[in-house]
């Protein structure tokens, strides 16, 4: 559905980027304009002109189907009131306890400590010291 809807959508643009640069241009710019050009008559700019204008039209309303479409499915979420999750430690990792005494510093040195007394599972990169 989405697929259809987007090339229709860029087939709208395609034609519409084509009616506009075939209409005449009023102010005369870049020195284009003026003097009998390929469609000179003013049958052929009123429908250049009610052809832009459909054509928008078009755009305007496929551009909002698919802002629409693409958020159809979306459910509103929030981050308050959630409980928190937490992630699993790795399968060689000891969990790290909670501070029950000292400081931030104080539980990293210890899971530090409690890291350089298992024996690494595998290859390990140097550490600097």
């Amino acid at each position: 559905m989405q697929t259809v809807v987007i090339v229709i959508h860029l087939m709208i643009v395609a034609v519409m980027i084509g009616a506009v640069l075939l209409q005449k241009s009023e102010g005369g710019g870049l020195g284009m304009g003026g003097g009998a050009g390929f469609m000179s008559s003013r049958g052929t700019a009123n429908l250049l002109s009610r052809t832009t204008a459909i054509l928008a039209a078009g755009f305007f309303l496929t551009s909002l189907f698919l802002s629409w479409y693409a958020g159809y499915d979306r459910k509103p979420s929030s981050i308050i009131g959630q409980p928190a999750s937490q992630s699993q430690p790795a399968s060689g990792a000891a969990p790290v306890a909670p501070p029950t005494s000292g400081g931030v510093l104080d539980t990293l040195k210890k899971a530090d400590e409690q890291q350089q007394n298992q024996a690494p599972s595998g290859p390990q990169a140097p550490r600097s010291q």
